[in-house]
């Protein structure tokens, strides 16, 4: 629970502990970013990383002018 009410930031922190829940559940990417992660770190870490991480693709989407595209691959990458 967010102490200091309901700021953009606990809102996107309860939105990754969900992703985290959802992700504990599945078994199809076992390989993803995310369950690396809860490998590696405290979910309550891997929840403000996650967090953080969906702030910065937002902003580099509105900064862009792109929408959002699930498999998409930078172009050094796809190389």
């Amino acid at each position: 629970m967010c102490s200091y009410g309901t700021s953009v930031h606990c809102i996107l922190v309860h939105g990754a502990r969900s992703a985290i829940l959802a992700t504990k559940h599945k078994v199809d990417n076992p390989q993803g970013w995310l369950t690396n992660l809860l490998k590696r770190r405290h979910p309550n870490i891997a929840a403000v990383a996650l967090a953080n991480k969906n702030v910065r693709t937002v902003g580099a989407l509105l900064a862009h002018g792109r929408k959002f595209q699930a498999d998409y691959m930078p172009a050094q990458l796809a190389a």
